[in-house]
């Protein structure tokens, strides 16, 4: 080992406080913007130059740097998305958080030719504005620099597998395997376009969903996991709920009903026009079954599901499903179970004299 990277290894042992200070700062500074911008990631994970690697690296090419303050790499960031706009995203929060050094940030997705595929990656070298924080017993931290590292999992995948087949290492490959690697690398890149692309599409239903919903325009709005979430953000079984507990007096309880979507599939709703429909049509009829499920009870906690699984009880005898109609529909809701035919025989007994069976039993 030469004198000159023996200094700069000793200037490294001093700067290590310093680092290790940083490094716990800017880790919780990137999680807590990112969370306050509700991006969600795949990992943020911060480290330290051990000081075997900055040696590798001094002895490989040591006279670059004239002393540590050179090395722009001691601490590093790295933010694994999910989605390629994402990095755009995350790298304008950077920009607003800390001082980019411009001259040697690198954006590698930009240096692709056009018949070329590979890794991408976002690079800035940054330091930590003393405007966004300081610490008087560490003032170097303010005059390191940084690497932070954006890029997408598929990215990070690609680079994995770069390091391990060695193919960016310089050493010539077979032209076969070379040819496999880049169409390789550009099905990558189009899953990532893809992903993101899709996204989009998926966040623009969801918007067009919820304005048709808001403006009642029900007909218009197929039935599916999405839509049907949105139309249960209405609370569209309050009012009934509400009744019934006060039959007893009764707290309500809230649980999912998200369960109910593929039960009211199966009765043949299409839209939200239909379903809604259908709870109307049937929702006086739930509330008479739930005066006699309660009225001689002391329950004092009923589901916020009370409502609309009574409206599914309703509708199903209506239909004379009877026990077995029952029975299955307590297994979709609860799970198989043997004690679902138990309840699905309480509940038929329950039934027989309300209104809307009479017409099944003459």
């Amino acid at each position: 080992m030469d004198l000159h990277t023996e200094i700069i290894l000793e200037q490294y042992d001093a700067l290590c406080p310093v680092l290790e200070q940083m490094k716990t700062v800017v880790g919780d500074l990137l999680e807590k913007n990112l969370l306050s911008n509700g991006i969600e990631v795949t990992s943020i994970a911060t480290r330290i130059k051990t000081r075997s690697s900055l040696q590798g690296k001094l002895e490989l090419k040591g006279s670059k740097y004239a002393s540590i303050d050179d090395i722009t790499d001691l601490l590093g960031a790295r933010i694994i998305t999910f989605y390629t706009d994402d990095v755009d995203r995350i790298a304008a929060i950077a920009e607003k958080l800390f001082d980019i050094d411009w001259e040697n940030s690198v954006d590698k997705r930009r240096l692709h030719d056009l018949d070329s595929f590979g890794y991408n990656s976002l690079h800035y070298i940054c330091r930590l504005p003393k405007t966004l924080y300081c610490a008087p017993e560490y003032p170097e931290l303010n005059e390191v620099r940084f690497e932070l590292q954006l890029r997408t999992t598929l990215q990070h995948a690609w680079a994995a597998i770069n390091h391990d087949t060695g193919y960016k290492s310089g050493v010539e490959i077979p032209r076969e395997y070379k040819r496999q690697m880049n169409r390789l690398a550009s099905m990558l890149e189009l899953a990532d376009d893809e992903f993101s692309r899709i996204r989009t599409a998926i966040n623009d239903y969801r918007r067009r969903v919820e304005q048709l919903v808001i403006g009642g325009k029900l007909d218009d709005v197929l039935l599916d996991g999405d839509s049907f979430s949105r139309y249960l953000q209405t609370e569209p079984f309050d009012t009934l709920n509400k009744r019934i507990a006060a039959i007893n007096q009764a707290e309500i309880q809230e649980v999912s009903l998200l369960p109910y979507l593929k039960v009211f599939m199966a009765f043949d709703c299409h839209t939200l026009g239909d379903l809604n429909r259908l709870c109307k049509q049937y929702e006086e009829d739930a509330y008479t079954l739930a005066r006699h499920q309660l009225g001689t009870t002391d329950i004092d906690i009923v589901s916020s599901a009370i409502g609309v699984q009574n409206i599914c009880i309703v509708y199903i005898l209506s239909q004379g499903g009877g026990k077995i109609g029952l029975t299955r529909f307590f297994n979709a809701i609860n799970g198989l179970s043997p004690q679902n035919e138990m309840l699905a025989d309480a509940t038929f007994a329950l039934a027989q004299d309300l209104p809307f069976m009479k017409h099944l039993n003459t």
